[in-house]
């Protein structure tokens, strides 16, 4: 028997955001015929950010009449100061469907991946300061009441997304149609512009997707500039929650390289990916089932206590993606309930780190105002073969334990009521613990 410890009266620290997604509730704010909904389990996840990316690809959240720039603002040639060449009105439901929800947008100001033969929305803006400007109303129109609009508050609001999927020589350009060199020219353009308007706001990005070479470029070009960086995003797809945390420190290591130190670093998209040719098909279904809960719950506790600031899931969008809800019927699937149980550590006055590692297991710990701990444990590694394991908890104190649990039988609900907390844990079970 293996025994993890925990001393529930040592120093703690908040629980980070590690719950927010891409995409918000499957409802509609201005429909009364709806058949199938998800928006009461979304609002229950306490899902704090929803960033909008790719959105516009979604009928649910308003499709090709939403979220990305080309759609707000469909003539390039308009007037950007001029309430007549902007339409708001779907990106609005969006938004509002989300807050509704108790759910922020995280605004990525850009373009969804283009995949076809060819390239619209993703190719350069023909002028880069008007493109700024026109990003400028957008956030008048949200956050300051321009045009019939609101205020929202929206914090963070990114440049754009994945400028390095594809090099310059590709013939193939799905996210960014123009070279490195214009992208640094169109971030530049549109920071200074966007953080001159809105000191006060978070602007940041652009979201790299695998990178790092490109990213050291970026950062130092934009260090060279004087660029101002609130939060640097980035994403990963890996089977590990070590190969994530290891980026993590070197994102971190390359901010402090080039001097933005006190910039966020953003994990905005990441999944269980194992590979994207031959074993692509197998990744999307371990996403859909019991070990992709497993694997998320993983990444959460281990993303705790790395130098990530947020995690954003990729994706509750209804996407192949997605392995909160069903694409069908709507209803949860199993790594619903890492989310939900996630959502619950926000009522944790701290954090309680093990004091000791067993290998594979992945924990969070946290104790309430009350002082009740709350517990969430999980066995995980990419080798499904793995036997199970026998595990203690030791809390430091005797107590009464509700106990719930999440695998291929059983969907998070509660198995018993305990003193003992010796579990025989099989791979990929996760083991929610509460105190009574």
């Amino acid at each position: 028997m293996e025994i993890l410890k925990f001393n529930l009266n040592g120093d703690g620290k908040d629980f980070k955001i590690l719950n927010a997604t891409n995409g918000g509730p499957w409802h509609k704010r201005h429909a009364d015929d709806q058949f199938r909904s998800n928006f009461a389990d979304y609002k229950a996840a306490r899902i704090p950010y929803s960033r909008n990316h790719d959105s516009a690809v979604c009928g649910i959240y308003g499709g090709p009449y939403s979220h990305d720039i080309t759609c707000i603002f469909p003539d390039f040639d308009a007037d950007p100061y001029c309430p007549d060449s902007y339409d708001f009105a779907c990106t609005d439901e969006s938004i509002l469907v989300c807050l509704d929800a108790g759910t922020q947008t995280f605004f990525r100001l850009g373009q969804t991946i283009e995949h076809q033969v060819k390239k619209h929305g993703t190719l350069p803006p023909k002028d880069f300061e008007k493109w700024a400007v026109i990003c400028e109303h957008i956030i008048r129109h949200y956050n300051y009441g321009w045009a019939d609009g609101f205020e929202l508050g929206i914090e963070y609001w990114e440049i754009w997304n994945e400028p390095d999927l594809d090099p310059d020589d590709s013939k193939n350009k799905r996210t960014w149609g123009g070279t490195k060199a214009q992208f640094f020219d169109l971030y530049e353009i549109t920071a200074k512009h966007l953080k001159a308007q809105f000191p006060f706001l978070k602007i940041g990005g652009p979201a790299i997707a695998h990178d790092e070479n490109w990213a050291a470029d970026f950062l130092a070009s934009m260090q060279k500039r004087n660029v101002p960086l609130d939060f640097f995003s980035w994403h990963i797809y890996c089977v590990e929650p070590e190969h994530m945390a290891r980026k993590a420190e070197r994102i971190k290591a390359l901010l402090s390289e080039y001097g933005y130190e006190h910039a966020e670093s953003i994990l905005n998209e990441w999944n269980y990916v194992k590979g994207w040719t031959d074993e692509y098909i197998a990744s999307l279904k371990t996403i859909h089932g019991i070990k992709g809960a497993s694997f998320v719950m993983a990444c959460m506790c281990t993303a705790q206590n790395s130098p990530v600031d947020m995690l954003m899931y990729y994706d509750t969008r209804p996407s192949v993606f997605n392995g909160v809800f069903d694409f069908y019927t709507y209803e949860k699937l199993k790594t619903y309930y890492t989310f939900y149980w996630y959502g619950g550590f926000y009522d944790c006055v701290k954090e309680i780190v093990a004091e000791n590692e067993v290998e594979n297991i992945y924990s969070l710990c946290g104790v309430d105002e009350a002082g009740k701990s709350v517990a969430v444990i999980t066995y995980y590694s990419d080798d499904d073969s793995l036997p199970s394991k026998t595990l203690s908890l030791d809390f430091g104190r005797r107590g009464t334990y509700e106990v719930y649990k999440l695998d291929k039988e059983h969907n998070a609900e509660l198995l018993e009521v305990t003193d003992n907390l010796v579990f025989d844990i099989d791979i990929f079970m996760v083991i929610l613990i509460r105190e009574k």
